[in-house]
């Protein structure tokens, strides 16, 4: 599926609605060059799945676990991630085995420890249809 966003608000939607259709163990995997709005899609997951307190990337901590919301999120984000040996120390494999909802920033990075089956979201810019414009591609992989 693509979709079309022409507003940070629209990009957020795009992230609620999945959000609100989350099931449990369901993991995202999420992809996009910097200032694609990845984090302001992960906020929309987040209201999505009724979490209420501010969501932004867990650049420095690789994990942000939100608990309050109807399914636990575990939001990671692995953009400084030396070597995936680091993503065992953070307990990647209990999370996203879990009951939680996982999204994953920059997962292309961490391709190889993967679930099989996920939810892949790609952000992608086109400045030719303006600033704010973005083309969302989501696939599911079994």
């Amino acid at each position: 599926m693509v979709l079309e966003t022409r507003s940070p608000e629209e990009t957020y939607n795009v992230g609620k609605k999945l959000g609100e259709h989350a099931i449990p163990g369901q993991v995202f995997t999420l992809t996009g060059d910097l200032g694609v709005g990845k984090t302001v899609f992960t906020q929309g997951l987040a209201s999505g799945l009724g979490i209420e307190e501010p969501v932004n990337s867990p650049t420095f901590t690789i994990v942000q676990v939100y608990e309050e919301g109807r399914i636990p999120f575990y939001h990671f984000d692995v953009y400084r991630i030396g070597d995936v040996e680091e993503m065992e120390e953070v307990g990647f494999e209990d999370y996203v085995m879990g009951e939680g909802v996982s999204l994953i920033e920059w997962a292309n990075l961490i391709e190889e420890i993967l679930p099989e089956k996920r939810t892949e979201i790609l952000i992608e810019k086109d400045l030719e249809q303006g600033f704010d414009y973005r083309k969302i591609t989501i696939l599911e992989v079994d």
